[in-house]
C-alpha cells in the first residue's frame, strides 16, 4: 500500500456525485489541492446520461430547479451555458379518479390558497372540505410535523391522497404522511406555525413569490442530459488541478495525531488537512463509526426508498400522446406507475435529435413499496405498459426500452428529520476539518445538494483559516479565497 504525503491544504472529497463534485470544484476555487474519492467506475451518482434508440436521455434525474440558484449557476460556471434549456411545455396532468385530468395551478406543492384551484381534480366533497379550513382552530404542528397528517387536518384527507401525495413522492419517493413538513416543505411549515388557517398561508406565500418577481421557468434541463452536469464538473476539476479517483472505495478514515486526516482507500493511504464525506448515509455512517460515533449512528438511522425508471421509444407515426410534458399518479388510484414523463415533448434537443422517435419515460417503486421491483425489466417494461395504455391510449410496441434501478437511491425525511440533521452535524463539527455533505440532509433536489456542499466547503474553510494557508498564495485560502 502506497502512501501519498501532502503539504498543507490537501482536501479529501469521499464520493463523486453532484455533492462530492461541487465541493471539490468550489474547495479548487479557494486554493485548495483536491483529490476525490469514488467507490463507483463512474461520477455522477444518481446524475446519469445514457441513450436509446439512438437519441441522448437521462437514466436518472432529467432537470433541476432552476428557481433555485445554485445548480443553473454551476452549470453555468462549468461551461454549459449554451446547453441550458427550458422545458418545451410546462404543462402537466394528474392521472385520477378514472382520467388524465390537468395540473392545478395557484398551489404549494399542492396545497392551494383556495378550493377553486383544485377544481377538476378533487370530487365536490373534496372542495367543500377545503372551505372548512377558515373555521377550524388552530392546529399545533410543534417543532415538526408529518405533511400529510397536517394538511388532511385543515383540508381533508382527498388534498393529500390526490395531489399533495404524487407531488411529494415524485421528488422523495416517500409517504406524505410520514414527510416532514418542516424538512421537505419549510415554506408551508413556516405559515402554519404562525396562521390558523392553511389557505390563508398559502396566498401570503403566493403573494411574497410575486412582490419577489420569482418569474421564468421553474425548472431547466441541460441539451444531451441533466447527467451530463456530473462529467462538466469532473473535467473542471480535473482542468483545475483536481484529481479524480474512481474504483476507489474508501475503507478508513481516521484523525492523525498532527491534526489532519488518515485515509484508506484501495491501495493507498493518503494524508489530508480536511475531508469532505459526501457519499449516501449507510456509507457516511461507515466512514464516521470511528471517529464519530454519535454522528455515525444518527446516519444510520436514515431510511432509503428504491425505484426504477423505465425508458420507452416508439416510432413516432405509431405514437399519439396528450399534450403536455406528462403525469403524476396518486397511490390511492391503485396503480403501479408513479408517473410518466413524455420526454420528447418535455425536451426540445430529444425531439430534435430523432425526430422519428418518441421517448417516454415512467418511474415504479414508492418507500415501502418491494414487491413491485422484485419483477425483471420485461416484467417493469409490461406493467409500464399496461399503465400508459390506460392512461394515453398508447397501445404501440416499443422499438427499445431500457430499465435503471436506484436500489436504496432517495432518502427518506420523516417528521424529525430536521432536529437528525442538526444533531449529525452538530457531532461532526466537533471534529476540526470534517464536513459532511449530500442528498440525506437538506434536500434531495440538484441545487439543494449543491448547497450542502458549499455549505461543507465553509465549515472546512472555518476549521482550517485560523491556522493555515492552504496554498502558497498569501491572499486566498479557503475560508478568504473566492466569493459565494
Amino acid at each position: 500500500m502506497s502512501a501519498t504525503g501532502t503539504g498543507t491544504g490537501h482536501v479529501v472529497v469521499v464520493g463523486a456525485g453532484i455533492a462530492g463534485l461541487a465541493a471539490a470544484h468550489r474547495l479548487l476555487e479557494r486554493g485548495a489541492r483536491v483529490t476525490v474519492l469514488e467507490a463507483a467506475a463512474r461520477v455522477g451518482g444518481k446524475l446519469l446520461p445514457g441513450e436509446i434508440a439512438g437519441v441522448r436521455v437521462d437514466l436518472g434525474a432529467e432537470s433541476m430547479l432552476a428557481r433555485r440558484p445554485e445548480a443553473v449557476t454551476l452549470a453555468r460556471e462549468v461551461g454549459l451555458a449554451d446547453r441550458l434549456q427550458p422545458p418545451a411545455t410546462a404543462s402537466a396532468s394528474i392521472w385520477t379518479r378514472g382520467a388524465l385530468r390537468p395540473m392545478p395551478k395557484g398551489h404549494v406543492m399542492g396545497v392551494p390558497g383556495t378550493a377553486a384551484a383544485l377544481a377538476g381534480v378533487l370530487s365536490d366533497e373534496g372542495l367543500a372540505r377545503i372551505e372548512r379550513d377558515a373555521v377550524l382552530p388552530r392546529t399545533e404542528v410543534g417543532d415538526d410535523v408529518a405533511v400529510g397528517e397536517y394538511v388532511a387536518a385543515r383540508l381533508g384527507r382527498e388534498v393529500v391522497d390526490r395531489l399533495v401525495e404524487p407531488l411529494l413522492g415524485g421528488v422523495y419517493a416517500g409517504d406524505a404522511y410520514r414527510i416532514s413538513m418542516r424538512s421537505a416543505v419549510p415554506q408551508l411549515f413556516q405559515v402554519a406555525k404562525t396562521h390558523t388557517s392553511l389557505t390563508d398561508g398559502v396566498r401570503e406565500i403566493q403573494a411574497r413569490m410575486a412582490a419577489n418577481q420569482q418569474t421564468g421557468p421553474v425548472f431547466m434541463g441541460i441539451e444531451g442530459g441533466i447527467g451530463t452536469l456530473p462529467l462538466a464538473v469532473a473535467e473542471s476539476v480535473r482542468a483545475r488541478g483536481g484529481e479524480i479517483l474512481t474504483g476507489a472505495p474508501v475503507t478508513e478514515l481516521r484523525r492523525e495525531a498532527s491534526g489532519g486526516w488518515r485515509v484508506v482507500s484501495a491501495d493507498r493511504v493518503l494524508h489530508a488537512d480536511a475531508v469532505v464525506v459526501a457519499v449516501p448515509a449507510p456509507a457516511a455512517a461507515g466512514l464516521l463509526r470511528a471517529e464519530a460515533p454519535e454522528a455515525a449512528a444518527e446516519l444510520a438511522g436514515v431510511e432509503y426508498a428504491s425505484m426504477a425508471l423505465v425508458t420507452l421509444a416508439y416510432r413516432r407515426f405509431e405514437t399519439a400522446l396528450p399534450e403536455g410534458s406528462g403525469f403524476l399518479v396518486p397511490p390511492v388510484d391503485g396503480r403501479t406507475i408513479k408517473a410518466s414523463t413524455f420526454a420528447s415533448q418535455k425536451w426540445g434537443w430529444i425531439a430534435d435529435e430523432n425526430p422519428d422517435v418518441v421517448v417516454l419515460r415512467t418511474s415504479v417503486g414508492r418507500y415501502g413499496e418491494t414487491k413491485i421491483l422484485q419483477r425483471d425489466d420485461a416484467g417493469l417494461v409490461e406493467v409500464s405498459r399496461h399503465d400508459l395504455k390506460a392512461a394515453t391510449g398508447l397501445d404501440a410496441t416499443p422499438v427499445q426500452t431500457r430499465v435503471i434501478r436506484w436500489s436504496d437511491g432517495l432518502p427518506q425525511y420523516p417528521v424529525g428529520h430536521y432536529a437528525r440533521v442538526a444533531r449529525i452535524r452538530e457531532h461532526v463539527a466537533k471534529l476540526p476539518g470534517l464536513a459532511v455533505c449530500g442528498a440525506q440532509y437538506d434536500g434531495v433536489g440538484i441545487p439543494a445538494c449543491i448547497a450542502s456542499a458549499y455549505a461543507a466547503v465553509d465549515q472546512i474553510g472555518g476549521d482550517l483559516s485560523a491556522v493555515q494557508e492552504l496554498t502558497a498564495n498569501p491572499v486566498q485560502s479557503l475560508h478568504g479565497g473566492a466569493g459565494e
